[in-house]
């Protein structure tokens, strides 16, 4: 099993595995035209040669990120290739020198387990005036804001990714 930054060639396979979980009304879906553009955003878990997890870090301001469209294939789930794209995320925006790093999600437990914190979404005026005024949620929005503030926490540089 393999984390390493999206490729051109895995857009096809991100779309489905993304908008899998869109019919089920757990993410947002994606378009493919949206994830070519942002492909290089993307983090995916590669095993034999098959795409079974992808995230994305996605720069929302000069001290703020997202995690969006984190997703693993059903076969693969509980094997903790959720949480090693997220440490994979959260190593890159470290590095970048982001502050602070938040998700939009239901599965609150997953992130409360890797030090996110829940967060009022007031707080981030740059995410929901520039992305979330054109969701269709907007301005009905039951997603939970969360956030993990890296400067308060120690970030695995020595992850293999």
């Amino acid at each position: 099993m393999v984390i390493r930054k999206a490729k051109l060639k895995d857009a096809g396979e991100i779309y489905n595995l993304i908008n899998h979980y869109a019919k089920e009304g757990i993410l947002l879906p994606r378009s493919l035209n949206s994830i070519y553009e942002n492909i290089r955003d993307f983090w995916v878990c590669e095993e034999g040669g098959n795409l079974i997890g992808c995230a994305s870090l996605h720069i929302v301001w000069e001290d703020l990120a997202e995690i969006k469209s984190l997703a693993v294939s059903e076969e693969h789930k509980g094997k903790g290739i959720g949480t090693m794209l997220v440490e994979a995320c959260l190593k890159e925006a470290d590095e970048l020198g982001v502050k602070r790093v938040f998700v939009l999600t239901y599965a609150q437990g997953f992130f409360s387990k890797l030090n996110f914190e829940e967060v009022e979404k007031i707080k981030l005026p740059h995410k929901v005036w520039g992305e979330c005024v054109n969701c269709v949620k907007f301005p009905s929005c039951d997603e939970i804001a969360m956030w993990i503030d890296l400067e308060k926490v120690s970030i695995k540089h020595d992850a293999k990714v």
